[in-house]
């Protein structure tokens, strides 16, 4: 952001970097890797998953293109990867060692900046995701999850996928969460039509987060 094309073909010719390709479900890297090379997301997308102690696989979140992975993790004393990243289609990353990072940063201010709000709004994410993970019901999970894409005052809503894939997000099955959905509509706290919601009762859902 706020870096020209042509700025972006000049810093490269001044840096070491690479493009590696990836099939759709196909390992990136393992848990626990230590993490040196920056990958940046140029075509297709990944996901971060991770394994809680019951040995259920969690997926912690979908990274489209042009976005950067694991930013706050480059650096620092335990710079160990938190989950597994794994390729959800036919995906192409960019790859900068650390050093060129570094170069890239001395070199243009704009990207040092991008870098640190990069890291930034990784860390507001993480802490807004372990406070939905520590919801130990489907209620507590949905209410939140519907709360935080209402956004203020607004009551109308569209879910930005399927069913199927916010149950993955929480963990849960297809059917738990249909039927709390249900729930929630039965009890008048929300209507639904397909994607769309609507937040009839706002309170009663603050209520279980």
């Amino acid at each position: 952001m706020g870096i020209s094309e042509q700025e972006i073909k000049d810093l490269f010719e001044k840096i070491h970097y690479q493009r590696k390709q990836y099939k759709s479900g196909e390992l990136i890297e393992n848990a626990g890797t230590s993490y040196t090379i920056l990958r940046i997301v140029l075509k297709g997308s990944v996901k971060g998953e991770m394994m809680d102690y019951s040995g259920k696989v969690l997926k912690i979140e979908d990274i489209p293109a042009p976005k950067p992975l694991a930013t706050a993790f480059l650096f620092g004393m335990n710079n160990l990867l938190p989950v597994d990243i794994i390729a959800n289609h036919d995906t192409e990353l960019l790859m900068l060692p650390k050093e060129s990072v570094i170069m890239l940063m001395q070199l243009n201010k704009r990207f040092l900046q991008n870098f640190l709000n990069a890291i930034s709004n990784r860390a507001q994410f993480l802490s807004d995701k372990l406070r939905f993970l520590s919801f130990k019901t489907i209620r507590g999970k949905l209410a939140h999850y519907l709360l935080g894409l209402a956004e203020g005052n607004n009551v109308e809503i569209v879910l930005p996928q399927s069913q199927e894939k916010i149950a993955e997000l929480f963990a849960v099955t297809r059917p738990s969460l249909g039927r709390t959905m249900a729930e929630f509509k039965a009890q008048g706290y929300i209507a639904v039509k397909g994607r769309n919601v609507r937040i009839l009762q706002a309170e009663n859902l603050k209520v279980f987060v």
